[in-house]
């Protein structure tokens, strides 16, 4: 059977160029016209080159079912959350230290020595607090509103994947800060995914890097908090989104939906 292709969504006018005023001569005239003018010719010289603004406007300009509300952005809220994870991550990368010996006082030089290091240590610290909160609630949204039921199972199996890997991510930076409470905290976890059945000493041998707790633990944590967990999120995430934006978003489960006109006239002609 033949897809039927549907057109791509008008461009709102209030993003349109507006009309020349009649008589008024062409080109730019002041230097606020001549930045306009430059900066679209530099978008459409790129749009040319690479079509982006086709999978743009398909991204952005959707129609969205009646009902919406404030908890469809949990989903937007968790991404910004990522964002933030991850710039702060970078600058905090910049001075930390992955070593058993010099980890703890690469955070006290931080929070102490550097500019704003404190505040941005905060943010990512209590950021992953608000992540994990937010994620669940998307999921718990996601739920009772039914939008894991055709056609967006994978995407609910993609979002139970992601709420996985945030947990991974905020587990294994739990250990970075490498003070008394994160390694007891961080012993007591592993030997947890220990009793696993059947991976479970598998995985706990690959956390700890060994058959106990030694220098490498620390370095396998921060290769797994800064690198693998945050690529595989990304990777999937914009996977994510594009399904979201492929199969569009469900209405409340309170809203039902209106018979077209067609249909309606035709039951009150019978």
């Amino acid at each position: 059977m033949p897809k039927l292709k549907l057109p791509a969504p008008p461009i709102p006018d209030r993003i349109n160029p507006k009309p020349k005023r009649p008589g008024k001569k062409t080109g730019p005239e002041d230097l606020k016209e001549h930045a306009l003018e430059a900066g679209a010719s530099t978008v459409d010289w790129i749009d040319e080159r690479t079509s982006l603004a086709g999978g743009a406007r398909w991204m952005m300009f959707r129609k969205v079912p009646k009902g919406t509300n404030w908890f469809y952005t949990l989903g937007s809220a968790t991404m910004f959350a990522f964002l933030s994870q991850a710039v702060t991550g970078v600058f905090l990368a910049m001075y930390y230290d992955p070593s058993a010996t010099r980890a703890y006082e690469s955070i006290r030089y931080i929070n102490n020595e550097v500019f704003l290091g404190e505040f941005v240590h905060a943010m990512h610290k209590w950021g992953s607090s608000v992540m994990v909160i937010l994620i669940f609630l998307h999921m718990g949204r996601t739920f009772f509103f039914g939008a894991y039921k055709y056609p967006r199972e994978l995407n609910w199996v993609i979002g139970v994947v992601l709420l996985v890997l945030t947990m991974t991510m905020a587990f294994t930076g739990y250990l970075l800060p490498f003070d008394q409470r994160s390694y007891w905290a961080t012993i007591v976890g592993v030997n947890i995914n220990g009793t696993g059945p059947i991976v479970g000493p598998y995985l706990s041998e690959f956390l700890r890097a060994g058959p106990y707790f030694g220098a490498t633990t620390l370095s396998r944590f921060y290769a797994i908090h800064m690198l693998l967990v945050p690529g595989a999120i990304a990777a999937l995430m914009g996977f994510h989104l594009y399904l979201v934006a492929k199969l569009g978003t469900t209405a409340p489960p309170w809203v039902k939906a209106e018979p077209p006109e067609k249909l309606r006239e035709e039951s009150v002609t019978a």
